[in-house]
Order: C-alpha cells, then sequence, then structure tokens
C-alpha cells in the first residue's frame, strides 16, 4: 500500500527534487516548500521509491497535504 510525504506546513512547492521511480533514504531532501520567503527542506522520514508526484512545483499547499506517495 502507498504511503504519502506531506506538506509540515502551509505554503508554495518551490521545487520538488525527485521523480517517479527515484529511491530516497531517510533525510533525502524530497521537495522545497516555499513559506513566509524562507525555503524549507522536505526530507524523506523513511525509505521509498516515489510511485507518484501529487503536486506541481508553484502549487499552494496547507500543512498537511500530500506531495507524493511511495511505496
Amino acid at each position: 500500500m502507498a504511503k504519502t510525504i506531506n506538506a509540515s506546513m502551509a505554503g508554495t512547492i518551490f521545487k520538488i527534487e525527485v521523480k517517479v521511480g527515484d529511491r530516497f533514504d531517510f533525510g533525502d531532501t524530497v521537495a522545497i516548500l516555499e513559506s513566509m520567503k524562507m525555503e524549507i527542506a522536505m526530507e524523506a522520514e523513511d525509505v521509498g521509491v516515489v510511485k507518484s508526484i501529487l503536486l506541481q512545483e508553484g502549487d499552494a499547499v496547507d500543512a498537511g497535504t500530500p506531495i507524493l506517495s511511495y511505496e
């Protein structure tokens, strides 16, 4: 079953650092969120393979919004 990595706070997706099929490890930056004129690295809290990117760069998000799914 796929899991998701979610936005930690409200903001805008500044950059997505992974693509479908990429493997990532705990602590890897998977996306950068821009909030209050700061860039916040979204780090993986698990190990996995990206199954789908759910948002695009420039999309506005609320805290808890899924950014990508992985297995």
